[in-house]
């Protein structure tokens, strides 16, 4: 088996083509090509300081791809594989570069997880390590990515296609291209498959991808600071409503509401059972309380301080805070026929919008 030099490695590259980052492999007790932990999508392997009988019976791997695209492989026993190394496994046709990303115990768990049965489904072979001219092939594949998408971008407005290429995808030994492209509608692209394949002189396969899965795939920065979830940890989208929005009591604005994909923003989700186990515990805000000093009606819920502001209906300018224990109190004081005197007796703090010259509204509050 020939031994990778890593360093006629082209780190830089490899790093912003296909995520990585490099730790010295200078010491032979750290045999790894790469570490995982930045890479979009990554795994980290929870068991691997724990060995046993079984690990050496499992000889499937989780190969990584560009962007986080990963697929299950089998390898033989004589491959000693280790997580973070550069592999040829099989593809079709002709054979892909990957990097390993999980190997023993855990890959049982992300079988179950990815709902891939090992017994019937049809998984590829892990052929070797890489070789040094398995790795340069691989280098030039790359450079030649971004490239290639810019030029079938032009090729796709020349022949007014409906469709945005995202991104493009080499296989390692350059016979085969991989186009995500995204669509509003269906698109009739034969013929940009054929000015393509003539143009490049290589195997075409276009693949749609949703908006979502395009965020994941390019990245990005929220407004929150840190990088895009969909790229970095999410794994699977589930359906995002305005309904969650309600439940947070957020504004339904939709520009603030909305991703970097234009979809409603997934950590949207993140809080949204907490809000509803919180909201238990709430009366209905549709009953007005009843007062001496006139009806008060809701106006506002602080869920997790356990407070909801109501105003007079003649005055809705002064609100007043009242915990939800308060407010139950006097709902059940006006459901058997009694009026109390005045919501203020109930209220923590005050609330009063007042006009200024100056400032226009501003809000005085005041504590009892």
């Amino acid at each position: 088996m020939e031994e990778l030099d890593n360093n006629n490695i082209d780190k830089e590259h490899i790093s912003s083509a296909r995520g990585c980052c490099f730790v010295d492999t200078s010491n032979p007790a750290n045999p790894n090509v790469n570490q995982q932990n930045c890479c979009k999508l990554s795994t980290y392997n929870w068991l691997q300081e724990y060995s046993d009988t079984i690990s050496s019976k499992i000889y499937i791997a989780e190969i990584r791809f560009k962007n986080g695209r990963k697929e299950f492989y089998t390898f033989t026993e004589e491959l000693d594989l280790k997580e973070g190394e550069i592999v040829a496994v099989e593809a079709s046709p002709g054979h892909d570069i990957g990097i390993v990303s999980l190997l023993g115990d855990a890959i049982n768990l992300q079988l179950k997880r990815k709902d891939v049965d090992p017994e019937t489904a049809e998984l590829k072979k892990v052929y070797r390590h890489a070789r040094p001219a398995d790795i340069e092939k691989w280098f030039e594949a790359m450079k030649m990515e971004d490239n290639i998408m810019h030029k079938t971008r032009v090729y796709a407005i020349d022949l007014g296609l409906q469709m945005k290429i995202n991104d493009v995808e080499y296989q390692g030994d350059k016979t085969k291209a991989i186009f995500y492209y995204t669509a509003e509608e269906r698109v009739d692209f034969r013929q940009l498959i054929r000015k393509l394949a003539d143009a490049f002189r290589i195997r075409i396969e276009m693949k749609q991808i949703g908006v979502r899965q395009e965020a994941a795939k390019l990245g990005g920065i929220g407004p929150c600071g840190r990088e895009l979830c969909c790229s970095s940890w999410m794994s699977s989208f589930s359906s995002v409503s305005t309904n969650s929005a309600r439940l947070q009591q957020l504004s339904l604005n939709p520009q603030k509401l909305a991703g970097q994909c234009g979809k409603l923003k997934c950590c949207l989700n993140y809080e949204a059972d907490s809000y509803i186990d919180a909201l238990k515990e709430f009366p209905d805000t549709k009953t007005a309380l009843l007062t001496k000093k006139g009806d008060a009606m809701y106006m506002k819920t602080d869920v997790f301080k356990k407070i909801i502001w109501y105003s007079y209906v003649d005055n809705p300018g002064n609100m007043m805070a009242i915990p939800v224990n308060e407010v139950k109190e006097i709902m059940a004081l006006n459901k058997k026929g009694k009026v109390i005197d005045e919501l203020e007796q109930y209220a923590q703090k005050q609330e009063q919008n007042s006009d200024s010259e100056n400032e226009g509204l501003n809000d005085i509050v005041s504590y009892q």
